[in-house]
């Protein structure tokens, strides 16, 4: 039999939920097996993977621990990272059949200015170059720049060659169909739900994120979650 199929989701104290429900959905539209942890900065802090200081300025919990996960894999299969902030409505295994084994690394390749000056819980939204492209990556873990992707780099590069990929070559970055990285509230809405919807600014899991689109697709798989967790 294939492996599992090894999925990392970024995990914040602040966004339980999210990552509860990021979960549910790989699982209840998977038709692979698949193997699913939560990214806990505390506990790769634990493990002596993760030295860099703590930076309070960052959006998440996981915004470069995000770059150990091929390492923490240790497989030359495929494995993800995911944020927190995602609901999927597809099955990851049509996508993984898709791929092409020379590329290090899979990322919806997004070219936008975001169109809003906040997001989540009121923090500052932030323009860079190949913006959010890390927020969902599937990496090969045979390809030699991501099994050279080690803690060492991890804890000493900037977060700009992080997360522009500049850890590879340009030519080793696959894309990905923008459904599967579908930013809410930066792309119109579509008229059918995308394969991987991104709360990038914020979902219902925050008061003040009540109306965004696909909102009740989320409320719907939370509902389903807890209704299977007290089961």
């Amino acid at each position: 039999m294939p492996a599992a199929l090894k999925i990392y989701v970024g995990y914040d104290t602040r966004e339980d939920i999210a990552w509860q429900v990021c979960r549910h959905s790989l699982r209840r539209h998977s038709k692979i097996d698949l193997e699913i942890y939560p990214l806990k900065q505390a506990t790769v802090r634990e493990l002596g993977l993760y030295t860099r200081p703590s930076d309070k300025g960052a959006a998440t919990e996981f915004s470069l621990t995000r770059f150990l996960v091929p390492y923490i894999a240790a497989s030359d299969d495929w494995s993800i990272f995911v944020d927190c902030d995602f609901l999927f409505t597809a099955d990851l295994g049509a996508m993984i059949d898709q791929l092409d084994r020379n590329k290090a690394v899979y990322v919806v390749q997004h070219e936008y200015v975001p169109r809003t000056a906040n997001k989540m819980d009121g923090q500052v939204q932030t323009t860079y170059p190949r913006k959010n492209w890390s927020s969902f990556m599937v990496f090969n873990g045979a390809h030699p720049t991501v099994k050279a992707l080690v803690p060492d780099v991890v804890n000493t590069q900037s977060p700009a060659f992080l997360h522009r990929l500049s850890w590879t070559d340009d030519e080793a970055i696959g894309s990905l169909p923008l459904g599967w990285n579908f930013l809410e509230g930066e792309y119109d809405k579509p008229a059918s739900p995308p394969e991987a919807i991104h709360y990038t600014n914020g979902g219902p899991w925050f008061e003040n994120c009540q109306d965004v689109d696909f909102g009740d697709l989320w409320i719907r798989e939370r509902d389903l979650y807890q209704q299977s967790a007290t089961a």
